[in-house]
């Protein structure tokens, strides 16, 4: 393969049109500043922000890049200066701040990471998104402990999937929603003690059936609306809740008394409106703490499906469409 930067770089762009409608374009190749790496990308993975950005309601930050597409794995072209650690040849995947839809991606140096052992390129885009947020919430935010009960909503998804296994892995007890009984028995072969399919049954009666009631000491949900409710219900005292996403709306009315008898936590975040310093850190806690797991090949990401670049209209579909598992990804020729 050619490490030479290219003079132009291929990217997904935007249309002004009322569909919002996707098209392959080209561009002069960009040039890694101070901090940064240039990426030749293999493997871009498609995250829900990228939809919402597509529709208009997640705009990028006035310093990002307008282009859609939050993680990359590839392969480093460039360094800019005073990067440490890191030279052209290397693979890498990376969280960039926007323009992952590419065939040449620029991300921050603080905000890249190795490809673990036995990885292949695909496997490793399915990792930065998913592991910078379940690192932050579930272990920076809620602080979850070997030993605790933790509840994965949208287990199914990149996200899920992921926070499954690795909270599995580092000693917790996992339990998990999902949208069909297949979906469930692959979350619990990822770890899970029990999945239950919210299609068929609802999360807070069965956790009580299991003799879990109030039991759950972290809760990671995604999906808002109706869940904030049941999510105050089944928190053990002390519990920890967080939520990073509203699938279902951001607006539920509440019976607060569980917030003040079980003394709980309500807390929640994104991402992308942190800052590079703090990205930095989790992924420096990131490959103190989790890499080990990874390495070892006891965590693999569930990949979903492989589009090529140019048909990223077709990713979206089946993202929104909800019968994913796992990752989705751009292959990039």
């Amino acid at each position: 393969m050619n490490d030479t930067p290219p003079a132009e770089r291929h990217y997904i762009a935007i249309a002004d049109d009322e569909a919002r409608s996707l098209s392959l374009e080209r561009d002069s190749c960009p040039a890694p500043g101070p901090g940064e790496v240039l990426i030749r990308v293999a493997f871009a993975g498609i995250n829900r922000a990228d939809l919402l950005q597509r529709r208009g309601l997640y705009p990028p930050p006035a310093d990002a890049s307008p282009i859609l597409g939050l993680e990359v794995a590839g392969t480093v072209l460039a360094c800019g200066e005073g990067v440490r650690g890191w030279a052209p040849g290397d693979p890498v995947c990376a969280l960039t701040h926007g323009g992952g839809y590419a065939d040449v991606a620029v991300a921050p140096a603080g905000q890249c990471l190795p490809v673990p052992a036995g990885y292949s390129l695909a496997e490793a885009a399915a990792l930065p998104e998913a592991l910078l947020t379940l690192w932050h919430n579930l272990f920076q935010r809620c602080g979850l402990k070997a030993g605790e009960k933790v509840l994965i909503h949208g287990g199914a998804s990149g996200v899920g999937t992921l926070a499954v296994a690795v909270a599995a892995a580092l000693g917790a007890t996992v339990y998990s929603t999902a949208g069909s009984a297949d979906k469930c028995r692959r979350i619990e072969a990822l770890g899970a003690t029990r999945a239950f399919n919210y299609r068929e049954e609802d999360f807070e009666a069965a956790l009580e059936a299991a003799g879990e009631k109030a039991a759950m000491d972290v809760i990671l949900d995604m999906v808002g609306g109706d869940y904030v409710q049941k999510n105050l219900n089944v928190a053990a005292p002390e519990g920890r809740i967080v939520s990073i996403a509203f699938i279902r709306g951001p607006k539920a009315e509440l019976n607060l008394a569980p917030l003040l008898l079980k003394r709980l936590t309500l807390t929640g975040s994104t991402l992308r409106a942190q800052s590079f310093a703090q990205k930095a850190r989790m992924v420096e806690e990131l490959r103190e703490a989790v890499y080990p797991v990874l390495d070892s090949g006891a965590v693999r990401p569930v990949i979903d499906s492989e589009f090529p670049l140019a048909d990223a209209a077709a990713a979206h579909e089946r993202m929104q469409s909800g019968e994913h598992m796992g990752k989705i990804l751009l292959a990039v020729p």
